[in-house]
Order: structure tokens, then C-alpha cells, then sequence
């Protein structure tokens, strides 16, 4: 198990936890919504830090932003495992050609 997947089962583990307990069940007891919005303020952040050429902040809201994205997946019951069978889909494709194809 990686170090994704093994996040993944723990924010899955956090579903129904008492949210004064954790902040990932905390996070989640807000609802799908407001993960979403969570998620896209920690993407702003790492684009604030990629514009900036701030390597050291980009590395620790990237870290953020994956946390963050993780959880919303498991707010919508989508798994990690779901999202990477779409990317090994990908694989080989050109990006280009994978747009034309939408």
C-alpha cells in the first residue's frame, strides 16, 4: 500500500468518527460542500505559492491539496482506487488526443 491509498483508508476510517476527535471527521460532518470548497481554497494556495516560485510552501500545499482532495472523494464515495483506474486508462494516450475524444 502507498502512502495515498494508505491516507485514503484513513479518512475512510474517519467517516462517522466524532468530529471533536478528528479533524478529518470534522471536515466531513460539514458535508460534501463544504469539503469542495475546503479542497479548492488549498488549490488556490498551492497556485498562489506555484506563481510565486515559492518551492518550499508549493511542496507543503501540494501536500494539502492531495489531503484535501482525498477527503472530498470520500465524501462523494468515490475510492482512490476508482480515480486510478481512470489515469491507468489514460495511460499511453496523448493528452491532446484524450481531449478531442470528450
Amino acid at each position: 500500500m502507498n502512502t495515498l491509498e494508505t491516507l485514503f483508508a484513513t479518512i475512510q476510517s474517519r467517516k462517522g468518527a466524532d468530529p471533536d476527535s478528528s479533524w478529518t471527521a470534522k471536515l466531513l460532518a460539514k458535508g460534501p460542500e463544504k469539503v469542495a470548497e475546503k479542497f479548492g481554497e488549498e488549490a488556490i494556495e498551492a497556485i498562489i505559492a506555484a506563481v510565486k516560485n515559492d518551492r518550499e510552501n508549493l511542496v507543503y500545499e501540494a501536500g494539502d491539496v492531495l489531503y484535501h482532495l482525498l477527503v472530498m472523494l470520500a465524501a462523494r464515495d468515490v475510492s482512490l482506487a476508482e480515480v486510478l483506474a481512470e489515469l491507468e486508462r489514460r495511460e499511453g494516450t496523448s493528452g491532446i488526443a484524450e481531449k478531442a475524444a470528450r
